[in-house]
């Protein structure tokens, strides 16, 4: 399906918005406290802090570029401030009030007039009428003067990078990393948000893509920062629909107990945290009143700082199962039922969500598994919890990449068997607190848990006890795999799970994407949309990118389907055989640019010839030009294509010579791709094939004659196993042109036909996608 990468806007449909629009606040903090901001009115806001140190702030922020909407969906970047006045109502409780030291204060970043990179701190109080926590504010930005008093220094508005108020809890020391004697909740609220004067609207991308079929994933640790307001824009402004997975994250939602100097999850007073909950709950109205339904889910991991230890998973030397991600999470034990009662009554709290909304109960578990130590390869099937369950002296497993015996193998069953157990009682403990009406999801990540490196992981990480109908849907993701190009290693999966889980194909759904590093984006974007396509014709119904960070990020664009996905094509051959007397013609685009001293400039347009035909020589008979009429009207003259024998050049072994499996090479093999595209050389140049007569098609690999392969239409190869790095892959065959009508009326005269003249028949190359 068409896609594109949008970096601007370039004449798509905009709007304007007021400046300071609710929308598009953000919030930031240290850890460990949390904040949320929300809209709650079409001119309000209201952001919801915890704070656990004496030091911690948060900051409301505003800034001048917009760097976290869809390119088609930004606002303008507008950083001149000047003869602009925003008003609005502030309310507050729990932090430090307006008229103390430390309250809530504008910090402005940007430029002086002469260039230099400056802050201003504007004392909100300077600006307000009413009392400390319920006033009118009005900050006239070319009138502000920074300082703790008036009158202060005067700041520049014509250069300002981004401004925020910040928000410090009762009890606040400037600097200090103490505790606080106790938890401090604290809110404020921005309402009648106004702003006038210059640059009191900025335009705004508006676009509405149409439905494309596809659906989005979110995660709460990417957006916990704006507001869910901002991002069902988003996510209906790019023709998303039906379903969003919800990932509530692993690093924002809980609640925290001090201890020791340290902060660790907790039930106490609830199992998420104030601001976690107002920006869910406030999601999934805005969810809900645009047609969406949440799929929540909720994974094993945990943001390991505040992690219990003896929840962890360890490996046998005692190690704990730690991610890659910096800071880094860190795994629970299906084992530990503290942990597991945990995730029970967090998936409790997002049901009780749901519920309040108005919405089903959608629920995902997130790729559950026991870590392997990727270093080593070591199994963390070792924490005590897990180590009772095992029997007590669970044998040693140094690394899932040796050769196991019996006892080891029965080893992993039996951890996969906890698994199972964990996740069933999860699934019930949602359905539970759903009255019994819930849908429950099981993802699962295959380049790990079948990762051929490791090829008995399966047995603890895709356990007997997930077989269908253990869960209502089976969730597949591959990312790895696919940015990797390791095809033959997603099509194995997908037929392994088939077979061992047993899941139907309406029951199953695909996750694709991510990419990390935006470096990647024109490489990987393209095999993410693919990865879609293949898996709608696979008959999966339910698919979701994976996620919109990365798609607002790189600009990712999907398009919605045509009636036809290929140019119209009737896979026939040209019904008349051709003799010598007819004509082929290779044609290039190239620009030529002649300098006023006669010297030329010239630039090839093309990457490869196109051919033009004419076959009307060939028609011999009145019997063959009436085959030749009737072959003109079903393709509906230029309409539709249909295949063509070039007389010259029809051989991957010189123009016409019997094909044999290393005429042309296709590429080396690098152990990980399976798929490569038929090329016919000429030179330097490479003609794609798309037109292969399969009859003749045969196929080498590192000289080696093989039929372990199977062909895709376009012109693809695939091996059923990748071929191994360095081998050089080759191929020979037969091949057609495809081609249409050049012109929408063929001239025939019966006079000269009958004199002998043959009519002119032209046809063109049609270029298909390969």
């Amino acid at each position: 399906m068409a896609f594109w990468l949008a970096r601007e806007r370039r004449g798509q449909h905009s709007d304007y918005i007021q400046r300071f629009d609710p929308r598009f606040w953000t919030v930031n903090f240290p850890r460990p406290m949390m904040a949320s901001v929300v809209t709650t009115a079409a001119d309000a806001l209201r952001v919801d802090c915890e704070f656990h140190h004496e030091g911690e702030l948060a900051g409301l922020i505003w800034d001048s570029e917009d760097t976290l909407d869809h390119p088609l969906l930004a606002y303008e970047t507008q950083r001149d401030y000047a003869h602009c006045v925003l008003r609005f109502r502030w309310r507050s409780g729990g932090l430090l009030a307006l008229d103390v030291p430390h309250g809530p204060t504008l910090t402005i970043e940007g430029r002086d007039a002469g260039g230099n990179p400056r802050a201003w701190y504007v004392r909100l109080w300077n600006y307000a009428s009413g009392s400390p926590t319920d006033a009118r504010i009005e900050l006239p930005f070319s009138a502000l003067e920074s300082g703790y008093g008036l009158p202060g220094e005067a700041i520049h508005p014509a250069d300002i990078d981004r401004m925020f108020i910040s928000l410090v809890p009762q009890g606040y020391v400037e600097g200090s990393t103490a505790q606080l004697p106790a938890r401090v909740d604290g809110w404020a609220e921005m309402s009648a948000i106004s702003c006038e004067g210059e640059h009191a609207s900025l335009e705004i991308g508006d676009v509405l893509a149409p439905a494309h079929g596809e659906q989005i994933a979110t995660a709460y640790d990417d957006s916990f920062n704006q507001t869910p307001a901002r991002l069902i824009r988003n996510i209906e402004g790019l023709g998303y629909r039906g379903r969003v997975v919800h990932y509530v994250g692993m690093s924002h939602y809980f609640r925290l107990e001090p201890l020791g100097g340290e902060h660790y999850v907790s039930l106490a007073g609830g199992a998420i945290n104030r601001p976690c909950e107002a920006w869910h709950r406030a999601y999934a109205a805005a969810a809900r009143d645009h047609g969406f339904d949440l799929v929540w889910s909720l994974s094993y991991e945990l943001f390991d700082a505040h992690c219990w230890n003896d929840w962890k998973q360890r490996a046998h030397d005692g190690s704990p199962a730690l991610t890659g991600w910096e800071p880094p999470s860190a795994l629970l034990s299906p084992a530990h039922s503290g942990a597991m009662g945990y995730l029970q009554q967090i998936a409790r709290a997002f049901v009780e969500i749901a519920l309040d909304a108005g919405m089903p109960v959608l629920f995902q578990i997130g790729e559950p598994w026991w870590w392997t130590v990727p270093q080593t390869g070591a199994p963390c099937l070792y924490d005590a919890s897990a180590r009772a369950a095992l029997g007590g002296d669970p044998v040693e497993i140094a690394s899932l990449r040796d050769p196991l015996d019996a006892a080891q193998t029965a080893l992993l069953d039996a951890a996969g068997d906890l698994l199972a157990n964990s996740t069933l009682a999860l699934a019930s403990a949602v359905r539970d607190a759903a009255g019994g009406n819930a849908e429950i999801m099981l993802l699962t990540f295959t380049p790990t848990v079948l990762d051929p490196a490791t090829p008995e992981a399966w047995r603890a990480n895709m356990p007997v006890g997930w077989r269908y109908p253990a869960f209502d849907r089976l969730q597949l993701e591959d990312y790895d795999w696919l940015v990797g190009g390791a095809d033959a290693a997603r099509r194995h999966a997908y037929d392994w799970v088939e077979r061992h889980l047993a899941y139907p194909a309406a029951a199953t759904d695909y996750l694709s994407g991510f990419v990390l590093d935006p470096a990647d984006s024109d490489a990987s974007w393209p095999l993410i949309d693919e990865a879609l396509d293949k898996a709608r014709e696979r008959g999966v119904s339910q698919r979701f990118v994976w996620a919109l960070p990365q798609v607002a990020r790189d600009g990712y664009t999907r398009q919605p389907p045509g009636e036809d996905v290929m140019t119209p094509f009737d896979d026939v051959a040209y019904p008349l055989a051709l003799g010598r007397d007819a004509a082929a013609s290779p044609e290039f685009s190239t620009s030529v640019a002649v300098t006023a001293s006669g010297y030329e400039h010239r630039n090839a347009l093309w990457s490869d010839a196109r051919m033009r035909y004419d076959v009307g020589p060939g028609i011999r008979s009145e019997k063959e030009l009436c085959t030749l009429l009737t072959f003109f009207r079903a393709r509906y003259g230029p309409a539709r294509g249909f295949r063509l024998r070039d007389p010259f050049d029809f051989s991957s072994n010189g123009m016409t010579g019997a094909p044999t499996a290393t005429d042309q090479p296709l590429g080396n093999g690098d152990g990980i791709a399976s798929r490569y595209r038929l090329v016919k050389t000429y030179g330097e140049q490479l003609r794609a094939i798309t037109r292969p007569d399969l009859a003749t098609l045969v196929v080498a690999v590192d000289g080696l004659a093989t039929a372990a392969w199977t062909y895709e239409t376009g012109g693809w190869i695939v091996f059923d196993t990748a071929p191994a790095n360095g081998a050089p892959i080759t191929a020979g065959f037969l091949f057609d042109v495809p081609v249409r009508f050049a012109e929408d009326r063929l001239d025939v005269s019966g006079l000269s036909f009958a004199a002998g003249e043959a009519p002119s028949v032209p046809l063109v190359e049609i270029r298909e996608a390969a």
